[in-house]
């Protein structure tokens, strides 16, 4: 192909990206602050944090990056990365970004991108109000270059007042009715999809059976998607899979946090327990030490 035509390719596709409709902060937050709810939920990464950080990066969901690839925060493909990739100047010319399927593949990746490290390890043990703890975490322990990239999170959390999400008990709007025999026998779940897996979250008085009777499916198939048996107990707020876990993660590999097993891990990154004990010669009720580090595709890549 003559390089002219690449020319016209890229100019025409600037020219779709400017006629997109600019969106502005107030759109940004009411079209994420649910997804971003959730993930405080399930990973503890404060709402606002996420919010606030979703805002900067990606210009109120308005950058290059955000509108080509997803990519919401800017992360970049780092040596670890498997998945699709999109490149553009940054810092230096043509670095690798992460490319995400949806808006939703980004926000997960965030919090496990936070999670999985150890260096960000001590922010989970702050406060979930604690936002400008967060903020200057975030910069002590390398998220940013910028020297004022805490006080602009702040300034746009208070700005919006997004630390009014920091409460555990919000949950995201319900997005999927599921119609019983009578009108009055009407389920409404939350439904989210993570590693291709669709899952659920817990809600208060809830039941194994419960969720399993919602989706048409068998207490045994709820049982045995999450590696669980009869005798587990479910709590408010867990992440139940009503599909099976893959065989392989996103990331390659996870770095063990305080009080993780690996249930726990599988669970996180929908990965099926045998799995995961198969990656790293492992027998499922192997004991798991801070630091250590759990194979999720293959053994290589291995953290800086």
């Amino acid at each position: 192909m003559p390089p002219y035509k690449h020319i016209i390719t890229f100019s025409l596709f600037v020219q779709c990206l400017s006629a997109q409709k600019t969106m502005t902060p107030a759109e940004y937050i009411a079209s994420f602050k649910d997804d971003a709810i959730k993930e405080m939920y399930l990973h503890k990464v404060p709402a606002c944090i996420t919010l606030a950080q979703g805002m900067l990066e990606s210009g109120n969901g308005n950058s290059l990056l955000c509108r080509s690839a997803n990519n919401h925060f800017g992360i970049k493909c780092h040596r670890e990365w498997g998945g699709e990739s999109f490149i553009m100047d940054d810092d230096s010319t043509g670095e690798c970004f992460r490319k995400y399927n949806d808006v939703l593949d980004s926000y997960s990746d965030h919090s496990l991108f936070l999670s999985s490290r150890s260096r960000y390890a001590p922010l989970f043990e702050l406060p979930i109000h604690d936002y400008k703890g967060w903020c200057y975490g975030l910069k002590t322990f390398g998220y940013a270059t910028d020297p004022k990239y805490p006080q602009r999170l702040i300034e746009l959390i208070e700005r919006y007042k997004l630390q009014d999400l920091n409460v555990i008990e919000n949950t995201p709007k319900q997005t999927l009715q599921l119609q019983g025999s009578l009108k009055s026998d009407m389920v409404i779940r939350d439904v989210y999809r993570f590693n291709h897996i669709r899952f659920v979250i817990a809600k208060d008085n809830d039941s194994f059976y419960k969720i399993a009777h919602d989706f048409n499916l068998e207490l045994d198939e709820i049982l045995e998607f999450n590696d669980l048996s009869k005798s587990d107990k479910l709590s408010y707020g867990q992440k139940i899979y009503i599909e099976k876990k893959r065989r392989k993660a996103l990331e390659p590999y996870h770095v063990v946090q305080k009080n993780e097993t690996l249930k726990s891990v599988s669970q996180l990154h929908g990965i099926r327990l045998n799995m995961l004990c198969k990656k790293n010669r492992l027998k499922t009720d192997d004991k798991l030490k801070i630091g250590d580090v759990l194979y999720l595709r293959q053994k290589k890549n291995l953290p800086e």
